[in-house]
């Protein structure tokens, strides 16, 4: 392949001191396709200083993978070629800014934008055309590449976007991302602090600080991938520490124990019983008043009717705001019947929790304290980004390592140069684990725990808003929860509540209206069942992007894609 040592251009500044643009004196994207990578001298650092650098004139759509060319020409195997990466940097780089020009333009832009759609709806067959899903042995050009980020960006949902209210995550905090990036881009596993040094140190400040939020000054915890996850971590923990046994023995040796919750919540507490190889039998329900909050009453008396029939208890688990109704169990009452009985107190705080930040809602949490766990989610109503879960526990035992250690001597060697506590491994039930603390520190410290608190009072003034306007309309029947959850009549079912094919048309209502928003891609809310109500709409309206304009937005949507029903 010829090359030429033509003068230095603007492109010189895109590249690395290891490398030198040579082309063939070529200023076309298709007359470069000639050009190569060369290991020239180490030039001064004047002669790769330039002002106007062009980078999409670098790297247009047009652009030739340099690297493939050069390897389907050179198809020899030398110790020249052994001692060459395999991954061309520059190349990456240059497809790296190019990427993230996609991301900013499509999904921060665009996918943020009132005007624009929040899903862009194809049918699965025509979708898996569209973005090419097929896996081949030969790779592709850059520039397809960049097509296929670009098709993945148009037809995923915007979760980001400020009509998106179907989960319990949205919207998008910058610092947050940054961390993501930057976490993404350091590629680190977070068990020593040899191989992570920086978040050992910071995962441990994050959790102490939400410790405090909880109202411990001391205690212990763990960043795990989702709430589900940490509903189990609670309940592993709480079985070691009154049968400790378990670790070495396993179940063969265990009583009948159970676990206590009420119907509202998370099915993560079911799936554990399985997994823990508990039994979903022995997950007994509690009953709950209208609003899906906790009897005390009755989880007393449902203690004491398993212990008369032979049953251990060992763990009650309540929730800070249920996945449906967002009610708050009454965990000040639950904590003395907790300690009455000596069992082990666990919150699924893993959406509520972050009221604990607001000075004016915290007290939805009073007694939270008292627990022996918290689970906490802060990708949720603080927009940590997925995903961003934390336990918090009281015990300053070391049971979280007690529990889950295997002392493997390939990482966690006691005669390091360093305190061997910093090595936190061992604590958790995986080997890898993501680094999930810096996203939320360094949001953190960019809006203080002012910032953060000022987003849950605005989540409520908003939820606030959208039930008055609610009640001002013929066509919405609130139910009354804490989260925003209610059926839209249409005018063809107003005043027929009495007609024996009522429930059954409503039932239907809410499934017709969510197919046609998606599918002109308006807006985005959720619907379900629950008990014998029949299928309704549940709001979640907690991202930081959010408008009253959006919410109004909302109710006249509902309207226009109902009206005809």
């Amino acid at each position: 392949m010829t090359t030429c040592e033509g003068r230095r251009s603007k492109w010189d500044a895109c590249l690395t001191p290891d490398f030198h643009w040579m082309r063939n004196g070529c200023e076309t994207a298709a007359q470069r396709v000639g050009c190569v990578f060369r290991r020239p001298p180490i030039p001064t650092a004047s002669a790769y200083d330039s002002p106007e650098v062009n980078r999409s004139e670098v790297f247009s759509d047009q652009f030739t993978p340099l690297t493939w060319m050069r390897r389907s020409a050179e198809k020899q195997t030398s110790h020249r070629d052994l001692n060459e990466p395999l991954i061309d940097h520059i190349e990456g780089q240059l497809f790296l800014n190019e990427t993230f020009k996609i991301i900013v333009e499509e999904v921060l832009r665009k996918g943020t934008d009132v005007k624009e759609k929040v899903c862009e709806w194809k049918e699965p067959e025509e979708l898996a055309l569209l973005l090419d899903l097929e896996l081949r042995a030969t790779g592709e050009p850059q520039h397809s590449l960049l097509q296929r980020v670009k098709d993945v960006a148009k037809y995923s949902v915007k979760t980001s976007h400020p009509r998106f209210y179907n989960q319990q995550f949205a919207g998008v905090d910058y610092h947050s991302l940054a961390g993501r990036f930057l976490t993404e881009a350091l590629n680190t596993n977070l068990f020593t602090y040899e191989v992570a040094p920086a978040f050992v140190l910071m995962e441990s400040e994050v959790l102490r600080g939400l410790r405090q939020m909880v109202g411990w000054t001391e205690g212990d915890g763990i960043f795990c991938p989702g709430g589900s996850t940490s509903n189990i971590y609670a309940m592993n923990l709480a079985r070691y520490r009154f049968f400790p046994e378990v670790k070495s023995q396993g179940l063969w040796g265990l009583p009948r124990l159970t676990i206590f919750t009420s119907p509202e919540s998370h099915y993560s507490v079911k799936k554990g019983a399985a997994f823990l190889g508990l039994g979903t039998d022995n997950v007994i329900l509690v009953k709950v008043d209208d609003g899906g909050h906790m009897i005390p009453r009755d989880l007393d008396e449902k203690i004491m009717l398993a212990k008369s029939q032979g049953a251990v208890p060992f763990l009650v688990s309540c929730t800070a705001g249920t996945t449906v109704q967002g009610a708050f169990d009454p965990l000040d009452l639950i904590a003395g019947v907790c300690e009455k009985h000596k069992l082990w107190m666990h919150i699924d705080a893993a959406w509520g929790g972050s009221v604990l930040f607001s000075k004016q809602h915290r007290q939805l949490m009073k007694g939270a304290d008292r627990a022996d766990s918290v689970a906490w989610n802060p990708h949720k109503m603080l927009v940590a980004g997925l995903q961003c879960s934390v336990l918090l526990l009281r015990d300053t035992t070391n049971l979280l390592k007690q529990c889950h250690s295997a002392n493997a001597t390939y990482l966690f060697q006691q005669d390091k140069f360093y305190d061997v506590n910093l090595d936190i491994g061992d604590k958790s039930m995986q080997c890898s684990r993501k680094v999930d603390c810096l996203k939320l520190w360094l949001m953190w410290k960019a809006v203080g725990s002012d910032g953060l608190a000022e987003r849950v009072d605005r989540a409520f003034i908003h939820v606030r808003y959208l039930v008055e306007q609610m009640k001002k309309r013929e066509g919405f029947h609130l139910l009354k929860f804490v989260n925003v959850c209610f059926w839209y009549i249409p005018p063809s079912l107003r005043g027929k509540e009495g007609n024996a094919d009522y429930q059954e048309r409503l039932a239907k209502v809410a499934p017709i209206i969510k197919e046609r928003m998606v599918k002109q891609g308006t807006m985005m809310v959720g619907y379900q069942p629950l008990g014998n109500r029949v299928n309704f709409f549940r709001v979640i309206v907690f991202s930081p992007l959010v408008s009253q304009k959006d919410m109004d937005f909302f109710l006249d949507e509902i309207e226009r894609l109902g009206n005809d029903l």
